[in-house]
């Protein structure tokens, strides 16, 4: 990672985690393409599924919390030449995860029928969310180690065994869902076993892996003791991560409820909303998760080069990531933009709604335009340790912005205003960003010196 040409480096170790991310992706859409045509009810149970996300990307934040503040500090660490610190923090990692998914597994288990309500269920669909979150909720220490430790392999270079660990669960979760939901008949029930399934096969391979000899950081339980330091540096790290995904579940929650709101107001009614939305968002999925995939890549090689202290790499990386990210949000986002209805029956045949998600599913994506700015700017921030200002951008875009604008908007325009809040606040957020990043990164760069100063140094595992 200090030595290959880094255009090639980055499609090395960013194309793996893309197809990983594209692959992890049909965790959700496959169930949702299969349950949104289920005869009869599927819209209802589409909605439910759509009820759930916000629940379940809460939980899954928390591994984000570990991958995003671990695994950038560990590839830092190995760019320091400091083995031992590296395996510290993959080692106080795994801890973490097993303790967020004991605890939060029994609280949302708990707590699940309140939630679903305040998120905005109705009649129509709340027992379709029930019954899939109840099952979902018993994998939840599959879904923390195979999501929270993957990263740790690609901060070693070993992307293609992350891609792998990914394509295992995906490929057996789209073999099981017509199984489970068509053939035994379990409907969303069958969809949520056939990811706990998948999910468990993952994270096996994931703890099987790190657990190799062949690894320079690998798990070690005789060493596996908490340390309150490097849980310390985790957390401080991790936490801009953490809100990141946590904002979307905080988005789902506020969304929804304002859809089923003012929903209610007109003849298609609030549940219908809340299955368009579930739609819209599956959408968008389509053009962020390969960009985090790809981000997932590099972001091991920006912190690398950053604790080696090379600068002319670590500029070099950031501007391929910048034209990678900004380049595919803007072409898929034009794209959905031209043909909505197109992506709409992927998810459901209901005529109502794909007649609001041809009208609304240009204005959700338009933000997307520009998104890739941000995307970019913010996975250097995470990458070069600079955590206050990665939490700042996390809660702009979501807490600041998309929040006050789902509540304004629909004031003045109707159920739309709320589709309208998410098109405004990506926009806005990707120019400040992009704005904050411009003379910060300037800033950075100059307390790093010269490239001359300071010799490459390179990781002693290989890159698949």
């Amino acid at each position: 990672m200090g030595s290959d040409k880094i255009w090639k480096l980055c499609l090395k170790m960013g194309v793996p985690c893309v197809f990983a991310q594209v692959v992890n992706l049909l965790y959700n859409i496959v169930d949702r393409i299969y349950i949104g045509n289920m005869p009869g009810t599927g819209a209802a149970a589409l909605g439910g599924l759509g009820l759930c996300a916000p629940i379940l990307t809460l939980i899954a934040a928390f591994s984000s919390f570990v991958s995003g503040g671990g695994a950038p500090l560990a590839a830092k660490a190995l760019g320091e030449g400091n083995e031992d610190r590296a395996r510290k923090i993959l080692n106080n990692g795994f801890l973490l995860l097993v303790f967020f998914s004991v605890t939060l597994g029994l609280i949302a288990y708990f707590c699940a029928e309140p939630l679903l309500y305040l998120i905005g269920a109705g009649e129509s669909n709340f027992g379709y969310a029930y019954d899939y979150l109840s099952v979902y909720l018993i994998g939840t220490l599959f879904v923390q180690l195979a999501t929270g430790l993957n990263t740790f392999l690609t901060a070693q270079g070993k992307s293609t065994t992350a891609m792998l660990s990914v394509l295992i669960g995906a490929i057996l979760n789209i073999a099981l869902d017509p199984l489970f939901i068509f053939t035994f008949g379990m409907g969303v029930s069958g969809a949520a076993i056939a990811t706990v399934i998948s999910q468990c096969a993952s994270a096996c391979f994931v703890v099987g892996a790190l657990l190799s000899r062949k690894l320079t950081v690998r798990l070690n339980f005789k060493v596996m003791r908490p340390d309150i330091r490097i849980i310390g540096n985790i957390a401080a790290l991790g936490v801009a991560s953490f809100v990141m995904s946590a904002t979307e579940s905080v988005i789902g929650f506020v969304l929804n409820g304002r859809l089923k709101f003012y929903g209610d107001k007109t003849q298609a009614g609030g549940d219908t909303y809340v299955s368009v939305l579930a739609v819209l968002q599956s959408a968008m999925m389509l053009i962020t998760t390969p960009i985090t995939g790809f981000t997932q890549g590099v972001t091991p090689i920006l912190s690398f080069n950053y604790g080696a202290k090379h600068k002319a790499r670590l500029k070099k990386c950031y501007f391929f990531t910048l034209a990678v990210c900004f380049g595919w949000c803007s072409l898929l986002a034009i794209f959905m933009m031209c043909a909505p209805r197109l992506i709409g029956a992927m998810f459901t045949q209901d005529e109502v709604v794909l007649a609001l998600t041809a009208q609304y599913l240009p204005v959700f994506v338009a933000g997307m335009l520009i998104f890739g700015i941000q995307r970019a700017c913010q996975t250097t921030f995470v990458a070069i340790t600079q955590a206050g200002i990665s939490l700042f951008i996390a809660i702009l875009r979501k807490i600041i912005l998309l929040v006050p604008l789902a509540f304004l908007l629909p004031m003045a325009m109707g159920v739309g205003g709320v589709y309208w809040a998410e098109c405004i606040a990506d926009a806005t957020a990707a120019v400040i960003c992009g704005t904050i990043f411009f003379f910060r990164f300037r800033s950075i760069l100059k307390k790093i010196g010269d490239p001359e100063e300071h010799e490459p140094v390179v990781l002693s595992q290989g890159v698949e």
